[in-house]
């Protein structure tokens, strides 16, 4: 019954129907019921729709450090059934609590979380090798980068409109580490052909240096940055195609003798390598078709600390 009268009174708000004669009795919600935790006791539909009403459209508080900001239920897509829950709350007994139908339009929470992603998130960064600085290599350092929780901020912004609880809520991220930190880079390799000297680096820490030889003027060392692309041991010798000096010259197997020594280290320059040489004399002077000479020691010994994708650096310092 008091569901009854409560439908006629809404029924005469909307439409204007007259409200009930002087005398008559509305009825009223009983004591400690309780909508989005608001006490409706004693109210009677029009001034607990009201209140209800109020309760629900307090717009939703975020914070993120020292900012703060609200956004208002309908723009997070909620919507409520506050009639349905003004008729519960007639019908509901004494200290009962009222639950309020809400329902969301889920495309428009999720554009809303994407929103905030767009705001707070910070893409990672990776490690890289700059360059050279005083002719030694520099690598950035990486930096690790931050994600909004998107399913987490969709549950608790659904939690906060369903229950009306107000209280703050904090923007959840997720760290997006690198791929590549400043520990994966190892072998780099400078070549100064100007001073025929080779460094190995570790990273951006030097490991060792060594004498080597380099192109002649006639045939000089590429500049530039390569990498190795290319490594064999006791390599055969094959006379560079398309070349006037090795024209009349034939393949020399691998063995005493052979120009590449027993280590060869091919770069992305073509047609140029890292390798040993039988011509001790050569070292420290331009001397070579373009290729960087070693010592076949000290070759073999480089061959173990490099890969295919060292970087090679050759500058003309």
């Amino acid at each position: 019954m008091l569901r009854f009268l409560a439908s006629l009174m809404l029924l005469a708000l909307v439409f204007g129907v007259a409200a009930p004669a002087a005398g008559t009795r509305l009825p009223l919600i009983e004591s400690g019921v309780t909508v989005l935790g608001e006490n409706l006791g004693g109210m009677t539909a029009v001034r607990a729709r009201a209140k209800i009403k109020k309760a629900f459209e307090r717009p939703v508080r975020f914070g993120f450090y020292q900012k703060t900001w609200r956004a208002t239920p309908h723009q997070l897509g909620a919507h409520a059934n506050i009639d349905r829950a003004v008729s519960n709350a007639l019908d509901a007994e004494r200290g009962e609590r009222v639950t309020l139908d809400v329902w969301l339009q889920k495309r428009r929470l999720r554009k809303y979380v994407a929103h905030l992603d767009r705001l707070f998130s910070r893409p990672m960064e990776n490690a890289r090798l700059a360059g050279l600085v005083n002719l030694a290599p520099v690598i950035t350092e990486s930096r690790i980068g931050r994600k909004v929780k998107a399913p987490q901020m969709e549950a608790n912004i659904e939690r906060s409109l369903r229950t009306g609880d107000r209280r703050t809520i904090g923007i959840e991220l997720k760290p997006v580490l690198p791929t590549v930190t400043e520990d994966d880079f190892h072998s780099i390799i400078v070549i100064r052909r100007g001073s025929n000297q080779l460094y190995l680096y570790d990273g951006s820490s030097l490991v060792r240096t060594f004498r080597v030889a380099t192109g002649t003027a006639k045939y000089p060392t590429p500049l530039g940055q390569w990498s190795i692309v290319d490594m064999q041991r006791n390599p055969w010798w094959y006379p560079p195609p398309d070349s006037e000096w090795s024209k009349d010259l034939k393949p020399v197997p691998p063995g005493p003798g052979n120009p590449l020594g027993t280590r060869w280290m091919g770069l992305s320059a073509p047609a140029v390598g890292i390798h040993g040489t039988p011509d001790a004399k050569s070292i420290g002077y331009s001397a070579s078709h373009g290729c960087i000479r070693m010592l076949i020691s000290e070759a073999d010994w480089l061959f173990e600390h490099v890969d295919h994708g060292t970087p090679v650096f050759i500058v003309a310092a």
